[in-house]
């Protein structure tokens, strides 16, 4: 196999694990009902946009389709950076109302233990980074024809 077919098969394999994971996230939303207000709707609605893209790029990975993944991960990262704060803070206030006392570590450690879990969040982060990967030079950007052509090569850093 050359290079080329190398970084081609790791692209497929990333895409179908992006995929997997995407659905087993939706999956256990649904499964806890996270649908209680808009905010809860938020990553339900993403994942099921990047269902969507994810298998758009699987199927035909044009210039327009593989950069509607690329920003569609871009705000699963502050999506997931969001949802992490928001559960945090959601643990802290209910701490605080138990033990009004409470600071410092204690808090930080019983917060990140709390009734919400505090990281799951980081989730949409990890897809959204899985996702990046998937598109970084992806063929699709650098297609003939195509308006401009990407260079992140380190030489172009130099």
């Amino acid at each position: 196999m050359t290079v080329v077919g190398d970084v081609e098969l790791w692209r497929r394999l990333g895409l179908a694990l992006l995929l997997f994971g995407i659905a087993g996230a939706t999956t256990e939303l649904v499964l806890l009902e996270h649908m209680e207000d808009l905010l809860q709707w938020t990553p339900l609605v993403l994942l099921a946009l990047g269902l969507l893209v994810g298998v758009s790029v699987a199927v035909r990975p044009t210039r327009a389709v593989v950069t509607s993944l690329r920003a569609l991960m871009a705000v699963y990262l502050l999506a997931g950076a969001l949802g992490v704060y928001l559960h945090v803070k959601s643990n802290v206030e209910f701490e605080l109302e138990m033990r009004p006392s409470m600071a410092g570590f204690e808090l930080v450690m019983e917060s990140l233990k709390g009734a919400m879990p505090a990281l799951a969040p980081g989730t949409m982060v990890q897809l959204g980074l899985l996702g990046l990967l998937v598109c970084f030079r992806h063929p699709a950007l650098s297609a003939p024809g195509a308006e401009s052509q990407e260079s992140w090569t380190l030489e172009s850093r130099s």
